[in-house]
C-alpha cells in the first residue's frame, strides 16, 4: 500500500511548504484545502492548509500529520491562486498571506468561542425621572462619579425619561464605550457599580447579519444622470473588465451600485463590495440592508473573530452571502460564484496594508481575484488615484462620468483664506479665521451642521519649552510626541508609548512648557468655548476604537443630535449627511508640506474629497480652506474643481520624475536594532541591487522617521520602467536578501520589501 504524503502551508515567514506524512487513519480525510495540525520545530505545532496530497516520497524524514480538522475544504482553488498571486507579486512568504487571511479561530485547533463584551444598564430602581435626580443629587460630591454617570444616561438616551417612560428607544451601552466617551478611570466605573447605579451583564458579540427579508422593491429609481451612467457601465463591461465611474462627490454613484448588485444577483452571482474604512460600513450597510435583507454579510477587522471564523464558514457553506460588503481584508474570503466587484472610493490609502506583510493594495488584489474568477469590477470616486486616471484616459480601464450632483445641486462654494497673513495682524482666533467663525456662527443660528477637518489627532502635536526649544520624543522613535489631554499623558503614534506630562524642562529647567500646533482634541475644546451651547462631537482614531463607537457618532451626526463633527481623514470618506452646510479645512498645509511625491494628490484628494460633504440637500455648501500658501497652483484647482488641470500636471511631473504610472516602485526596508550593523547590510544590499538594477536603485538613505520601537530603519528606492520582466527583478530582489542575510554578521538584520508603496 502506497503512503500517502501531503505538502502544507503553514502561518510562518518563511517560504515554500512543508511536507508531512499522513497516517492510514487520515488518508481519507487528508484533502487539499482542508486544515491539519501538524508539528513544527522541536515542539511547536501549527494549523496549516493542504495545498496538494501526494505519494512521493521525500529525500528526507518526515513528522505525521497529528489531526485533520475540517470535514470539508475551507477555502476555494480560487482563493488559493490569489494567495500566490499575492506573495509573488508583493515579494513575501506564503504563510504571511495565510496569516492574514484566515480568521484567528481558524488558525488554532482549538474550537472557537464567540467573545462576549461587559454593557451597562441602569439599575431598576434609578429608572424614573425622580429616582433618577435622586441619584445625581447623590453624586453631588463626587464630581466624577456624577460626570461619567451623566454621560451614561445620555448614551443610553436614559436622559429623556418623563416620568417612568423615555421619549427615545434605550440605547446598549458597552463599558468600553463609556470609559472612552466619559474619559473616566476603571475605579470610577466600579464606584458606580458599587453604589447599585449602574449593572454590567456580559452581551455575545460576533453574530451574524439578521438583516430580515429581501426587499427589492425598495430600490430607488434612477435619475436621468444615474440611468445614463449605469448604461454606459453596462456597455463599457461587454468589452472592459474593469470600469471606472468618475462621479463627484454626491451624485448618486451609490444607487447606481444598488442597480447593478441586483443585476448581479439576477444572474446568481455574488458581489463583493469594498469600503476603505469601517465608519462608511454603518451607512452603506443600512441602505443595502433595506433592500437585500439577510442576502448581505458584512466583514473587517473591527468585527469579533467568532464573527468573521462565522462569515468565513457561511461563505464555505451550500448558503452563502450574496453580496458581502467589507473593508480591504473582505477581498481575502472564499467566494464560489463571484461575477461583480465594487471598489468604492477607489483613491483611498487605507486600501492598503502597511504592516505586517503582506503589503497588499486591496484594489490590486481584488482586480486580480476577478480577473481569475471572470467577474467585473467597478471602480468609483470623485478624485480617482493617478494610476486610475491614467488607465482609464489611455483606454485600459472603462470609464464613464457622471458630473451631476444629485437633485441637480451646485458644488460648494469654496473660499480660501490666508491665514499667514492674519496671523501677522493677529486675527486668528486659536485654529479659526473670523470667516470660519462666523460662518460656523451662521450655520448654528440656521439650525445646520459643521464639519471640521483637522488630519492630526491628540491635543498638540508636540510638547515645546518656551525657553530653549526642548521638545519631548519617543525613546524607541525617532519622533516627537503627541499630548493627549484627556488622558493626561504623551502618546507616541507610532509604537503606541506613554509617557507622563514633564513638569518642568529637563534642559534649562524651565517650567513654561506649551503645546504647538492643533490636535482635534484641542480644537474640540477650543469650539466648545468658542461655541458652549453646541453639540460637538470628535471623530479620530482615539474616539473610534470599538465598532459601536463609530456607528454611536455616525448615528448622531445624522439624527441632528450633534451639531459640530470634527475630525481627521475619517470625515472625508463618503459619508452623507442631510444637513452639513459649512466645512472647515483648518490647515491644508500639514498636508501639502510633506516629504513624499504622493503629497499633493493625496492633498488634492482629501480637501475635494471634505469639501463633498458640504451642502448635501436642498442647499450650496460653503467650505472654508484655510493655509499660509494661497499662492500654490493645488489650491485654486481644488477650488475650481479642476480635475483635468491636476492631473495633467501631476502626470506630467511624475513621468519627468520615473513616478508611478508610468514606472513601478519598490521599496526595500532593513531593520536592526543596532544603527551601524543596519548601515553595513543596506550599504551591502545597495551594491549587490546595483549590481543587477544599475541607477534604478536609490539609496540606502535614512527613511522621514528612520527610527520605530527601537528599531533602525534604512531604506532604498527601486524605479522600474513598465514592462520589465517583474518575476526577474522579483528573484534578484530575493537573491540580493538572502545574500545578505547569510552573511553571520548580518543574520538578525530584517529585510523586506513595500511594492507599490503610497
Amino acid at each position: 500500500m502506497s503512503c500517502h504524503y501531503v505538502d502544507v502551508l503553514l502561518p510562518v515567514p518563511l517560504d515554500g511548504l512543508f511536507t508531512y506524512s499522513v497516517p492510514p487513519e487520515m488518508e481519507v480525510s487528508a484533502e487539499r484545502g482542508r486544515r491539519v495540525l501538524v508539528p513544527f520545530g522541536r515542539n511547536k505545532t501549527h494549523v496549516g492548509i493542504i495545498m496538494k496530497v501526494h505519494a512521493d516520497k521525500p529525500r528526507f524524514a518526515v513528522k505525521p500529520v497529528k489531526l485533520v480538522l475540517d470535514d470539508a475544504p475551507i477555502v476555494t482553488d480560487l482563493q488559493l491562486e490569489l494567495w500566490r498571486w499575492l506573495s509573488d507579486y508583493y515579494i513575501c512568504a506564503p504563510g504571511d498571506v495565510l496569516s492574514a487571511a484566515l480568521p484567528g479561530g481558524l488558525k488554532s485547533a482549538d474550537s472557537y468561542r464567540p467573545k462576549t463584551e461587559t454593557c451597562l444598564a441602569l439599575a431598576k430602581e434609578y429608572a424614573s425621572e425622580r429616582a433618577m435626580h435622586v441619584a445625581l443629587d447623590m453624586l453631588g460630591r463626587a464630581e466624577m462619579q456624577r460626570k461619567a454617570f451623566a454621560c451614561f444616561l445620555a448614551m443610553s438616551r436614559w436622559d429623556t425619561i418623563e416620568g417612568t417612560a423615555t421619549r427615545q428607544q434605550i440605547v446598549e451601552v458597552t463599558r468600553d464605550e463609556l470609559l472612552n466617551t466619559a474619559h473616566c478611570t476603571v475605579a470610577t466605573l466600579k464606584n458606580l457599580i458599587d453604589r447599585r447605579l449602574l449593572v454590567p451583564y456580559e452581551r455575545e458579540v460576533g453574530r451574524l447579519n439578521h438583516g430580515g427579508e429581501p426587499h427589492l422593491d425598495n430600490i430607488k429609481q434612477l435619475n436621468p444622470a444615474q440611468q445614463e451612467a449605469y448604461n454606459q457601465i453596462v456597455f463599457s463591461f461587454l468589452k472592459k473588465n474593469v470600469v471606472l465611474l468618475h462621479g463627484v462627490t454626491s451624485s448618486g454613484k451609490t444607487e447606481i451600485y444598488i442597480h447593478l448588485i441586483r443585476q448581479a444577483l439576477e444572474r446568481r452571482q455574488q458581489v463583493l463590495y469594498l469600503l476603505p474604512e469601517i465608519a462608511l460600513t454603518v451607512q452603506i450597510r443600512q441602505r443595502l440592508q433595506r433592500v437585500f435583507g439577510d442576502r448581505l454579510g458584512i466583514y473587517h477587522s473591527k468585527y469579533s473573530d467568532a464573527e468573521r471564523v462565522e462569515i468565513w464558514k457561511k461563505q464555505m457553506s451550500q448558503n452563502p452571502y450574496d453580496v458581502i460588503l467589507g473593508a480591504r481584508s473582505a477581498v481575502l474570503l472564499p467566494f464560489t460564484k463571484l461575477g461583480l466587484v465594487i471598489i468604492d472610493e477607489e483613491h483611498e490609502t487605507s486600501f492598503k496594508q502597511q504592516d505586517p506583510a503582506p503589503r497588499y493594495h486591496a484594489r490590486s488584489a481584488a482586480i486580480m481575484l476577478a480577473a481569475k474568477a471572470g467577474a467585473k469590477v467597478l471602480l468609483g470616486s470623485a478624485t480617482p488615484c493617478a494610476e486610475t486616471w491614467h488607465n482609464a484616459r489611455t483606454g485600459k480601464y472603462g470609464y464613464v462620468r457622471l458630473d451631476k450632483r444629485f437633485g441637480d445641486m451646485q458644488m460648494p462654494e469654496i473660499t480660501v483664506v490666508d491665514t499667514k497673513d492674519l496671523q501677522h495682524r493677529k486675527m486668528m482666533n486659536g485654529p479659526f479665521s473670523p470667516l470660519l467663525l462666523s460662518s460656523i456662527r451662521r450655520a448654528l443660528d440656521n439650525k445646520e451642521q459643521v464639519i471640521l477637518f483637522q488630519n492630526r489627532r491628540g491635543f498638540a502635536p508636540m510638547i515645546e519649552c518656551r525657553e530653549c526649544g526642548w521638545t519631548p520624543r519617543c525613546e524607541a522613535c525617532d519622533v516627537s510626541l503627541t499630548y493627549h489631554k484627556a488622558l493626561g499623558q504623551l502618546t507616541c503614534h507610532y509604537c503606541g508609548r506613554t509617557y507622563a506630562v514633564p513638569d518642568v524642562c529637563p534642559c534649562c529647567g524651565s517650567r513654561d512648557l506649551r503645546g504647538r500646533g492643533y490636535g482635534t482634541e484641542k480644537v474640540e475644546d477650543k469650539v466648545m468655548e468658542l461655541f458652549p451651547d453646541a453639540r460637538v462631537a470628535r471623530m479620530d482614531l482615539d474616539t473610534t476604537r470599538t465598532r459601536n463607537a463609530y456607528e454611536r457618532l455616525i448615528s448622531d451626526f445624522s439624527a441632528h443630535r450633534t451639531d459640530i463633527l470634527i475630525g481627521t481623514q475619517m470625515v472625508s470618506k463618503g459619508l452623507d449627511f442631510d444637513k452639513v452646510s459649512v466645512v472647515g479645512i483648518l490647515n491644508a498645509d500639514s498636508m501639502l508640506n510633506y516629504p513624499d511625491f504622493r503629497a499633493y494628490e493625496h492633498a488634492f484628494t482629501m480637501m475635494a474629497q471634505v469639501a463633498g460633504r458640504a451642502g448635501r440637500k436642498g442647499k450650496r455648501g460653503l467650505v472654508i480652506l484655510q493655509t499660509k500658501s494661497p499662492e500654490l497652483p493645488v489650491i485654486a484647482q481644488v477650488v475650481r474643481n479642476d480635475m483635468e488641470g491636476f492631473y495633467s500636471d501631476l502626470l506630467e511631473e511624475r513621468q519627468l520624475f520615473r513616478y508611478p504610472p508610468f514606472y513601478h516602485i519598490i521599496n526595500v526596508y532593513l531593520r536592526h536594532k543596532d544603527e551601524p550593523v543596519v548601515c553595513a547590510a543596506a550599504d551591502a544590499l545597495g551594491t549587490l541591487l546595483r549590481q543587477w538594477f544599475g541607477t534604478r536603485v536609490l539609496g540606502p538613505d535614512k527613511p522621514s522617521v528612520a527610527r520605530v520601537k527601537a528599531m533602525n530603519i534604512r531604506k532604498m528606492v527601486v524605479k522600474l520602467e513598465l514592462g520589465i520582466d517583474l518575476a526577474k527583478v522579483r528573484l534578484y530582489l530575493n537573491k540580493g536578501k538572502s545574500a545578505v542575510l547569510q552573511d553571520n554578521r548580518y543574520k538578525t538584520v530584517t529585510v523586506y520589501f513595500d511594492v507599490d508603496p503610497l
